[in-house]
C-alpha cells in the first residue's frame, strides 16, 4: 500500500477533545512536524476529521 506524508500546519489549542486525540493518534507533535503513514482507510479517516489542521504531503 502506499504511504503518505501529513504534516501538521494548523495548532490544535482550542479544540475539541477529539481532535486533539486524533492528531496525538496520527504522531503529531508539533507545528511543522511531518509523519509518514500508511495510506489505510483509519489513517484517511482520521486525516479527514482534522484536514483543517493538517496538510498531506504527496
Amino acid at each position: 500500500m502506499a504511504t503518505i506524508k501529513i504534516k501538521q500546519v494548523r495548532s490544535a489549542i482550542n479544540r475539541s477533545q477529539r481532535q486533539k486525540r486524533t492528531i496525538q493518534a496520527l504522531g503529531l507533535k508539533k507545528l511543522n512536524q511531518v509523519v509518514e503513514k500508511e495510506a489505510t482507510p483509519q489513517i484517511l479517516g482520521m486525516v479527514k476529521k482534522v484536514q483543517h489542521l493538517v496538510e498531506v504531503v504527496e
